[in-house]
């Protein structure tokens, strides 16, 4: 008898890593018998495109439909986008989230059935000779399909805590993992069952393909790199040790999560991210980075283009990059003024805005940094370390007249927020940021303008041009090198504080961009920022802030929130910005609250939702939930 499956379309797309690719790019058909499918090379691989087709989109899916940008504090859409379709995370930020609440991501749903698909696969693919399938192609596809059920159960038990756990299963087409009629794993026996999964794929994948086809397919570095972020979330004190969890527990009496800390967690965490940077290292990964005529790193342009550049064109800080495209044209849109046929609606907290450290490498709450916020600027600022000001922003890094709460700070705040009189590219002209006609909120305060006076800026291509629809194909990054140096920082001083791997580390991101590095002890002169390696909690407040400003708009900062415990504090009362409503610079410039955000002890984890509950009576409800 036939075995008849159903495959979802899959969409083409371009390659994350480079401008095609002939393997994750396939189109599926709607209903195939078993044995056609995996008796043609194309449909094989077509099946297998379509395992990979759930990663999340770094653009619109952090941002619209998976949400964490949302949920976290860097970037702020207009509260009015929840009346349109997708939007759906918006009204949690309020408050107004429950266990009846939708859900774009719906990980719940759709992972399984992914997981599905590479269990059919595993156990159908042969080799193909005539059309070039090879054992070892063979052996390669179904690691990946091993990688793809580690890594969607790993963004399960990251999202849910403990999740129905049925790894080896073949499953009804439609099912959810309420439908697997089982309860709860424990957290820590899902994360276990992962790292052996990721660090035995790992061993059989190669760390980078040859053959361009093949780019945006799993590798050993795609593996480590999932794995070492895990362990790093499995360490943080969210989920190692939390009494807030001590009475959580599944259907079986079993903990959910483990009751008691366990310090070697982080001693794990920091191996983990160690291998992989040796990994990555020995495959020819690097911090990106553009050099100006003299030899010496350009901040700005390297901090800019990182975001920008395939991995054919050089960009080898890249570790996991979504194949199959991303939406970025909407993302651009949304940080685009209406009157230049944008949505515009799209900003950046000013808890983001103070993040970033000043020129000299100091957070602006330190008296030597030089930081003035008050009053306007008098002068153009220019800087000799960058072609940015002249090739990117109008010829100047500040304009004469900006406020001088944007002047003087680290590049990484000028690729990063969009401010008033800063400089709009695409029709080479200042931003003006005050409410009245001519402006950016021209359209009498609707969803369509900035509510808090900024825009966002990375991840926003300067050439690209909304108006005529003309946008620079850029690779979707989930995981950077950069991001894994931070990592190893931040294991290596919990598990072993005063460790000199972890001002390496902190000081390799600095350096690249463009601000002062730490040394311990002897500031010599000033040249570098004094601090004390063995001091674990300011090395610590160090890490947390360095994270913040690097990896801001990557997706990463609520999960950051989540395992450090601090969301309810974080994420909870007033946001701010500059006054929206301002129609001069004396009613502009003042700190003012937009927004109220609530965060309940039981926002931590995703509700199951009550429909999956209603089917498996074997569920129980994610903590804090009622």
């Amino acid at each position: 008898m036939k075995k008849t499956l159903y495959i979802l379309t899959m969409i083409c797309g371009m390659l994350a890593t480079t401008s095609c690719s002939d393997y994750l790019d396939k189109e599926s058909d709607t209903e195939l018998d078993l044995n056609l499918v995996f008796e043609d090379k194309t449909r094989t691989e077509g099946w297998l495109a379509n395992v990979y087709s759930s990663i999340p989109d770094p653009y619109m899916g952090h941002l619209q439909y998976e949400g964490w940008e949302i949920l976290g504090d860097d970037m702020t859409p207009s509260e009015r986008y929840r009346q349109f379709d997708g939007w759906t995370v918006i009204p949690y930020i309020l408050g107004e989230w429950t266990t009846t609440s939708d859900w774009g991501g719906n990980f719940w749903a759709d992972f399984p059935q992914r997981i599905r698909e590479a269990n059919i696969f595993m156990k159908n693919v042969h080799t193909l000779a005539d059309q070039g399938i090879t054992s070892t192609e063979v052996e390669y596809m179904k690691t990946e399909c091993r990688f793809m059920k580690a890594y969607y159960y790993a963004l399960l038990a990251n999202t849910y805590g403990g999740v129905p756990f049925a790894p080896d299963d073949v499953t009804p087409t439609d099912y959810t993992l309420a439908d697997l009629m089982v309860g709860q794993t424990p957290y820590d026996k899902v994360i276990d069952w992962c790292d052996k999964e990721l660090l035995a794929c790992s061993k059989i994948l190669p760390a980078k393909y040859t053959e361009a086809r093949k780019y945006g397919r799993a590798t050993s570095i795609m593996c480590l790199a999932v794995r070492a972020r895990m362990l790093l979330y499995a360490a943080s004190p969210l989920v190692n040790g939390n009494p807030d969890y001590a009475n959580y527990k599944n259907s079986d009496g079993e903990n959910i999560f483990p009751a008691t800390y366990d310090p070697a967690k982080w001693k794990y965490a920091a191996e983990a991210c160690r291998n992989l940077i040796k990994a990555a290292e020995a495959a020819g990964h690097k911090l990106y980075t553009v050099k100006n005529p003299n030899g010496d790193i350009d901040p700005f342009m390297s901090y800019q283009d990182m975001m920008f550049k395939r991995y054919d064109e050089g960009n080898t800080e890249i570790l996991f990059a979504r194949p199959g495209g991303c939406n970025y044209s909407y993302y651009e849109g949304l940080t685009t003024p209406l009157r230049s046929s944008g949505n515009g609606g799209l900003g950046v907290t000013q808890s983001l805005v103070d993040a970033f450290f000043t020129e000299n490498g100091l957070p602006i709450t330190d008296p030597n940094s030089g930081y003035t916020e008050e009053g306007l600027s008098t002068e153009d600022e220019q800087r000799d370390n960058t072609t940015w000001a002249s090739d990117c922003n109008g010829g100047s890094i500040t304009r004469s007249g900006t406020y001088n709460m944007y002047c003087h700070r680290e590049p990484r705040f000028y690729v990063s927020v969009a401010f008033n009189n800063g400089y709009f590219p695409q029709e080479d002209r200042a931003y003006n940021m005050f409410l009245g006609s001519g402006t950016e909120t021209d359209n009498n305060g609707t969803h369509d303008a900035p509510q808090n006076g900024y825009f966002a800026k990375k991840k926003v291509y300067y050439k690209d041009n909304v108006k005529q629809g003309s946008y620079q194909y850029r690779p979707g990054i989930l995981y950077r090198l950069g991001e894994a140096y931070l990592n190893y920082a931040e294991a290596l001083n919990e598990c072993d504080p005063g460790n000199p791997d972890i001002l390496t580390y902190l000081n390799r991101i600095r350096e690249r961009a463009g601000v002062r590095q730490y040394k311990n002890g002897s500031d010599e002169g000033g040249k570098y920022i004094s601090v004390n390696l063995a001091n674990q909690d300011e090395m610590r407040k160090l890490i947390h802030a360095e994270r913040r400003v690097e990896l801001n708009c990557e997706g990463l900062r609520y999960d950051d929130l989540r395992r450090w415990k601090e969301a309810e504090t974080v994420l909870n009362g007033k946001f701010y910005g500059m006054n929206a409503y301002g129609k001069t610079a004396d009613s502009f410039y003042k700190r003012t609250a937009y927004q109220t955000r609530v965060y309940k002890k039981a926002f931590y984890w995703f509700p199951v939702h009550q429909n999956e509950m209603d089917k498996n009576p074997k569920l129980v409800q994610a903590p804090y939930w009622k």
